[in-house]
């Protein structure tokens, strides 16, 4: 395969910015050349083995995070209640499909974003889009609307910075099962809606008294007082990606890692057959995600699918289904189908968020709690219908107390929106509609967990 780390420079690509200053965007890429890697080779391949995992219906996968990341609410406080809103819906989860539940975040370099318009208008003003924190600033100025290659070196710091934080949190007591557990029964207290998640609640609690019964705790188990926890994004600027492409110095295993995250994705305004993101993507050795959208043929797919991952290994490829609650099954179907045929090793994987944005009567823009689940219903009933695997789910959400999604027990309606409207970009979920979506999901589970055993039972 003839492929090198720059080799994208020479395919059309999308949604790159305009950079005015081309010597300083050049002296930036040299500094960030420079810098050490944020994630190891090691971590990555093992990454890859979890994703094949999941791939093979052995793990679950539980990706989400902000939609962008911003320099301005990047602090200790948000990383911390991000990553235990996490580990809360990872716990239940866990309990829904008896699997293990394999973490990634996007944290640690969502800092870009792809738009679907490359300019803005306010008050008959145009101006370039805000892209994210990385790219330029959203004040809505020609100033700060100016791309900045600077801007690179502060993701990079503040990448580097938040990666740290999670290091320590996921080894550091922190992700210790019994507290998760208190922070879960915390959630089911004071609704009436929130019967059934407190019986579920009950059932790990249960779990967790028997296993202490046992002799088997947090003091003595390394499993449940640690956590592996992973970092993802979109590799949307390329020149960044580049400029964090390293060999393995340890192992001198053969490949290139990107070291900006664990995994990376291509967007689904991006994910052209012969455009610059697969160019770079096939040559890296990180397991890579493909965003897939309503508009993506089933032929296409298996070219990306060949491309990416010529040799069929497990663990390489997880593809993102992004469809809307009233198209999923519609969309999705003859994706599956195509896969299937063409004995194609995938993880699947349900992004409820993107499909599913509207515009509320007051002008915000949102997603419903609702239309969120209904995607995941349907994601969900299409692989129970081709027998295939639905591998895991990838939210937009904070741990931040935010009004930008309408609907869950705790009713954020239209009228809220503006209490705590903070995201940088599109509407994310909150801490308590976040678990509540785990609960909601780990029913589906259990109920898929069920109908798997009993036709194996019926086979024996």
């Amino acid at each position: 395969m003839k492929w090198s780390t720059n080799s994208w420079q020479e395919f059309p690509i999308k949604q790159f910015p305009e950079y005015s200053d081309k010597a300083k965007l050049s002296e930036t890429e040299k500094e960030l050349a420079k810098r050490p890697p944020l994630v190891f080779a090691e971590e990555v391949r093992r990454l890859r083995r979890r994703l094949a995992s999941v791939a093979e219906g052995k793990s679950f996968l539980l990706q989400g995070g902000d939609c962008a990341e911003s320099f301005l609410e990047h602090n200790a406080n948000n990383i911390r209640d991000s990553f235990k809103v996490f580990l809360q819906m990872a716990v239940v989860l866990t309990f829904g499909s008896s699997l293990p539940v394999v973490k990634i975040g996007r944290f640690a370099g969502q800092y870009s974003k792809p738009r679907s318009s490359p300019v803005e208008v306010i008050d008959g003003i145009e101006l370039p889009s805000y892209k994210g924190d990385m790219i330029n600033d959203m004040a809505f100025d020609k100033l700060s609307r100016e791309p900045d290659p600077i801007r690179l070196l502060k993701a990079y710091d503040k990448s580097a910075s938040t990666l740290n934080l999670l290091r320590a949190f996921a080894s550091g007591g922190m992700a210790d099962l019994t507290k998760i557990q208190e922070w879960n029964l915390e959630f089911v207290n004071g609704t009436k809606e929130a019967e059934r998640y407190e019986k579920i609640a009950e059932k790990i609690s249960e779990s967790l008294s028997f296993m202490n019964a046992c002799g088997i705790t947090p003091s003595n188990t390394l499993q449940l007082r640690e956590t592996e926890f992973y970092t993802s994004h979109e590799a949307l600027l390329l020149n960044y990606e580049e400029s964090l492409t390293r060999k393995d110095t340890i192992t001198e295993e053969k490949g290139w890692f990107a070291t900006s995250a664990h995994m990376l994705w291509i967007g689904d305004r991006t994910r052209d057959l012969d455009g610059a993101h697969v160019e770079y993507m096939k040559g890296i050795s990180n397991p890579i995600g493909v965003k897939c959208g309503p508009t993506l043929d089933p032929d296409e797919l298996i070219k990306i699918i060949e491309k990416l991952n010529p040799l069929n290994q497990p663990g390489r490829l997880t593809l993102i289904a992004r469809m809307g609650a009233k198209n999923v099954f519609k969309n999705l179907k003859p994706l599956v189908q195509a896969v299937k045929k063409n004995g194609l090793v995938v993880g699947w994987c349900c992004d409820p968020m993107h499909g599913n944005t509207i515009k509320a009567s007051n002008g915000f823009k949102t997603r419903k709690v609702d239309d969120i689940m209904d995607e995941v219903k349907g994601f969900f009933d299409v692989h129970s219908e081709l027998e295939s695997i639905p591998g895991g789910v990838h939210f937009e959400m904070t741990g931040q107390n935010v009004t930008e999604c309408v609907g869950g027990i705790y009713t954020v309606k239209e009228s809220n929106l503006a209490d705590r409207y903070h995201t940088h970009c599109d509407p994310r979920l909150n801490a308590k509609q976040s678990l509540e979506l785990a609960f909601l999901l780990a029913e589906l589970l259990v109920e898929r967990r069920k109908k798997l055993n009993k036709d194996l039972s019926k086979v024996s």
